[in-house]
């Protein structure tokens, strides 16, 4: 029998009604929303400012950062208790509607935030892009020739947009994000992001307007010019690695870094991918077109789009089923990564 603890892991995600938010994942996906303008859908969240529930099982009604403390490595793994500035779950999985421009903002690294930000983490990031209006560019680095002291005389001149540079980007395009990058989501754009557990955000434009309370949000000019790389050479629209392809599964890198590996998987209809999580790692599941069948010791488990599930270090092997067409992105420490 099946250790009852350890198992398949979905949530209820936590809603985030900030001022650029819009009713897309409801028009798009289906997804049932309070009134208003929803910015953000944390699927999967350990953050102290919005921990997401676990629907079923064991842990039903627990937070993410109660059953990490319940089972520490069976849940991460023994590297990530002490990593990330003081062991807390190292990831935080997003859905983003923007209805309109998000702020022109940059993140801090690790040790930046840890002296800083009172034991919160450094924030890396990508984007996986869901949806786009024709012709939507984010904000993504600086414009050639663009320096600090160029980038200063900007911001008090109100000149700051024209020192941004802009990335076309459609649906299926994989952003990478790392800390010190200027960037901004822009106004069409719904996505999944995947990052480091941490809402440490520098904001350096807001695009002159206020907030819910009819003030104009803060700005953090002085920590953002501190963070900037501005050596600039952001990475762009990331290009797939083939990691392999057959029996109707095909499997591609799309990032490798330090802080986490984020993989997408194409599965023909009825193709199987058999997987294992023996505790080197947590691994989160995405499912963006289609559905799957979740098998493992236990009772399967039903993933569907847009959906997404937290498999344990310690749940043993698994099996992705198709129904049909699938796409899913595949989330977890850089570790083992080489052994399928």
């Amino acid at each position: 029998m099946p250790d009852e603890r350890i198992y398949p892991l979905t949530f209820e995600p936590q809603l985030r009604d900030y001022i650029w938010g819009g009713r897309n994942l409801e028009r798009l996906y289906g997804r049932r929303l309070p009134p208003g303008p929803v910015a953000e859908s944390w699927e999967v969240s350990a953050h102290p400012e919005a921990p997401t529930r676990v629907l079923h099982g064991h842990w039903q009604g627990c937070t993410l950062p109660e059953v990490h403390a319940a089972l520490g490595p069976a849940l991460v793994e023994e590297r990530a208790l002490g990593d990330f500035c003081g062991g807390r779950f190292p990831l935080l999985v997003k859905l983003l509607d923007a209805e309109q421009d998000l702020s022109v903002q940059v993140h801090p690294d690790d040790d930046y935030a840890c002296q800083h930000e009172q034991g919160d983490t450094g924030k890396v990031e990508c984007w996986y892009i869901l949806h786009a209006r024709p012709s939507v560019e984010l904000i993504y680095g600086l414009a050639p020739g663009v320096d600090r002291e160029g980038f200063v005389r900007a911001i008090h001149e109100g000149r700051v947009p024209e020192t941004l540079a802009r990335l076309p980007v459609r649906a299926g395009d994989c952003v990478f994000v790392p800390a010190g990058t200027l960037h901004a989501i822009t106004a069409g754009t719904v996505l999944v992001e995947i990052q480091q557990n941490s809402d440490a955000t520098y904001r350096v434009y807001d695009w002159d307007r206020v907030g819910h309370d009819g003030r104009p949000r803060a700005l953090h000019i002085e920590q953002a010019l501190d963070v900037i790389n501005w050596a600039g050479g952001a990475p762009g629209v990331v290009q797939p690695q083939l990691l392999g392809e057959g029996d109707g599964v095909r499997r591609a890198r799309l990032v490798a870094c330090p802080q986490f590996h984020l993989e997408q998987l194409d599965l023909a209809a009825g193709a199987v991918y058999q997987g294992a999580c023996t505790s080197e790692t947590f691994e989160v599941w995405g499912c963006l077109q289609g559905e799957v069948e979740l098998a493992w010791a236990g009772a399967p488990l039903h993933l569907a789009s847009i959906g997404f599930a937290l498999l344990p270090a310690a749940l043993g092997r698994f099996e992705l089923r198709a129904q049909g067409p699938a796409r899913l992105l595949r989330a977890f420490l850089g570790v083992g990564d080489q052994r399928r």
